[in-house]
């Protein structure tokens, strides 16, 4: 993990020095790009193994950066750099799919710690775990995202795959909100919940198919796989 690959994108040439510097100095490899179009390039002709974003870029701005990188693998972990502290702009962020948010201007240790936790939750696999799980008709593949019902296959993402996983090893079972949160988004506070709520519903629309899985909202709770077979 030491050598992680870390695509890191900013416009501001004295920030993008030392931050650089400083993961360089941490351990990690970094590739950087002033733009977004230069950072869209950079992804798709190398490999990563966590993205660090700044929201404001040239050419292309960072959501769509992030929109473009989601498309092309659905698990790598994205982090947002932002001067914005607005609501709607967070929760928009992490709608597309990134994972987390650093406000600037941030310490070279809360930026360390961030990368270290979404590197370390990338690399844990558990060799006794079940990877291919099943819960009313579906099947899910948490390995290689996906979902499969009858004929139909749907290509999930990693931290959907990993909530319906979670839900499945505690179906019929409530697990609360603060659980969810820790466990997969790092934290519990608002942004990440208003994020949660978000998969929530996508999950919901992946199992609608069949009637007897509905994922029942514990109202101040938590959440609830309910499977009446």
């Amino acid at each position: 993990m030491s050598q992680a690959h870390i695509l890191y994108v900013e416009d501001d040439e004295t920030l993008s020095f030392v931050t650089k510097d400083n993961l360089e100095l941490n351990g990690y490899k970094v590739t950087h790009a002033a733009d977004g179009k230069s950072a869209i390039t950079l992804f798709k002709n190398g490999t990563y193994d966590l993205c660090l974003i700044d929201v404001m870029l040239p050419e292309i701005d960072g959501y769509k950066v992030a929109e473009e990188i989601r498309s092309r693998h659905s698990e790598i972990p994205i982090l947002f750099l932002t001067a914005k502290s607005l609501k709607e702009d967070k929760i928009h962020g992490l709608k597309i799919g990134a994972d987390d948010y650093i406000t600037k201007p941030f310490s070279i240790e809360e930026l360390i710690l961030k990368i270290k936790i979404f590197l370390k939750r990338k690399y844990i696999t558990g060799s006794n775990e079940l990877h291919i799980l099943r819960v009313g008709q579906f099947t899910l593949d948490h390995d290689n995202f996906k979902l499969s019902h009858g004929e139909e296959v749907a290509q999930m993402t990693k931290k959907e795959a990993d909530l319906l996983k979670l839900f499945i090893n505690n179906k019929n079972k409530i697990v609360e909100r603060s659980t969810i949160l820790e466990r997969l988004w790092g934290e519990n506070d608002y942004f990440m919940g208003r994020s949660m709520d978000v998969f929530i519903s996508r999950l919901r629309k992946y199992l609608k198919s069949d009637e007897r899985i509905k994922i029942e909202n514990i109202h101040g709770v938590g959440f609830r796989l309910n499977d009446n077979e």
